[in-house]
């Protein structure tokens, strides 16, 4: 057995069989060089319905530092990315996505920065090769969400960077079902070390995010990091309770005092009534997401279920 620390490289995976084979070269490329460290490659697989995971056997049986758990089903888009990095056992640990728009060739930087010191070496994109409205509607959610959080939050960060074990450790106490990294690490206070690089765009295969799944990752950074959307509405609910009564007392004392000349009417009381479920129904929302979010953590449900690991 080897006595140079072992640093871990996660990756989750969901139908990614055309770049899992360019993935795992470019990442042996990387990390070859770095010859005073082991490496461990663990890829989780979110139950793929392509090839990804016969591939992802055939470089196991060749290397035996590709640790491969595959979900017994579809965990979604941050359980399983979560409990992979979770799983990992090294000194630290750099997450990077399967679908090669988070560049190997940082991983190199990312562990020199952490041998200076830093325990949380985080990359950034304030440049994107992808869809330019998609990137702008992300850095505009960024600010909003710092803007509105209790603590600062890292803003173009994708997850993908380097954990040090100490930190992993606090997150592996706080066992949050469904968390969102991004903002949980900012949470715990560490000096985060940013490393800007120009996102490219996905060459291959189809991007498994979509409307919901963008929206499910907005919600929980609101949900998990803000109490002011709470606020909000418990403020806009007494403004509007305090008009409505307002306008009812104002309208009530005009009807009394022109009895004859002022029709009681059914188009102002339509539209008050319609303008007030309408925002109750917004704050419904709001709390929902909230309770939503609550009813996650009481139910205590594992964060991934594993139908299979290897070499582990």
């Amino acid at each position: 057995m080897s006595n140079r620390p072992l640093l871990s490289i996660v990756t989750p995976c969901y139908n990614e069989a055309t770049n899992i084979d360019e993935l795992y070269e470019r990442i042996k490329a990387a990390i070859t060089p770095l010859t005073q460290y082991d490496f461990e490659l663990l890829f989780i697989d979110n139950h793929s319905e392509d090839d990804t995971v016969i591939k992802l056997k055939r470089h196991a049986a060749r290397d035996p530092s590709v640790k491969i758990i595959v979900n017994a089903r579809n965990f979604g888009h941050i359980r399983s990315p979560y409990y992979g990095i979770l799983q990992s056992s090294g000194l630290a640990t750099i997450y990077l996505a399967s679908d090669l728009q988070d560049p190997p060739e940082k991983i190199p930087e990312f562990i020199r920065l952490w041998e200076e010191g830093y325990m949380l070496v985080m990359a950034t994109k304030p440049v994107s090769a992808s869809a330019t409205l998609m990137h702008q509607l992300r850095k505009t959610y960024y600010r909003f969400l710092d803007g509105i959080s209790d603590v600062s939050l890292l803003a173009d960060s994708t997850g993908f960077g380097l954990y040090d074990k100490v930190v992993l450790d606090h997150l592996r106490q706080i066992q949050d079902p469904y968390p969102y990294l991004r903002g949980l690490i900012c949470e715990l206070g560490y000096e985060i070390k940013t490393v800007p690089f120009t996102q490219p765009r996905r060459l291959r295969g189809v991007s498994k995010n979509n409307f919901y799944t963008l929206y499910d990752m907005a919600m929980l950074g609101i949900v998990s990091h803000s109490k002011m959307p709470l606020r909000i509405a418990s403020i806009f609910g007494f403004l509007l309770a305090f008009c409505s009564f307002f306008s009812a007392l104002v309208f009530l004392f005009y009807k009394l005092m022109n009895w004859d000349k002022v029709p009681l009417g059914f188009a102002p009381f339509a539209i008050l009534v319609m303008l007030l479920f309408g925002m109750m129904f917004i704050f419904i929302g709001i709390l929902g997401e909230y309770i939503s979010s609550i009813h996650t953590y009481v139910q205590k449900r594992p964060i991934v279920v594993e139908k299979e690991r290897i070499n582990f």
